[in-house]
Parts: C-alpha cells; structure tokens; sequence
C-alpha cells in the first residue's frame, strides 16, 4: 500500500479525471474494504417512475436489499465451487 501513496503523491503531470478517479479507487481498495460500482438503467416499462428510480441511488434500505443480494450470490458461488471439488 505505502508504493501505491507513494507513487500517486510523487506524480507531478496533471491527470485526467478518469485517471485521478482510477488512483483513487485503487488507494480506497488498498486501504479499506474491496467495493464494485455498477450502472444500473432504469427498466423498460417503468419509465414513468423516473424520480423514484433515481431517488434509490441514496435509499439506505435500498442498499440492504442490494448487500442481501450480494451476499446470497456469493454464498451461492461459495457452495458451487465446494461442490466441483
């Protein structure tokens, strides 16, 4: 982790955005808890439920439900991989 700060900080060109978003990433991976980000597009037929879809980017039962999730697939994935060998 101390080359990764190391490098960035001692960087001198100006980076792109997507760059300094993509050193950030991998210091916040380095330092804490592996995350994923995903895109997630409104579904067809619920279009008329604009608002309501973007407003579940900041809904913390939302987030639960999602962690759930998560947690069952790779429980599931955990089991699928035991059971081939």
């Amino acid at each position: 982790m101390n080359n990764l700060v190391k490098k960035w900080l001692e960087s001198r060109k100006i980076k792109s955005e997507s760059e300094y978003d993509e050193e950030k990433r991998k210091i916040e991976m380095a330092m804490g808890k592996p995350f994923i980000t995903i895109k997630v597009e409104i579904p067809k037929g619920f279009e008329g439920l604009y608002n309501q879809f973007l407003s579940l980017e900041k809904d913390e039962q939302f987030h639960e439900e999602v962690k759930d999730l998560v947690k069952k697939r790779l429980m599931l994935e955990k089991r699928h991989r035991k059971s081939e060998i």
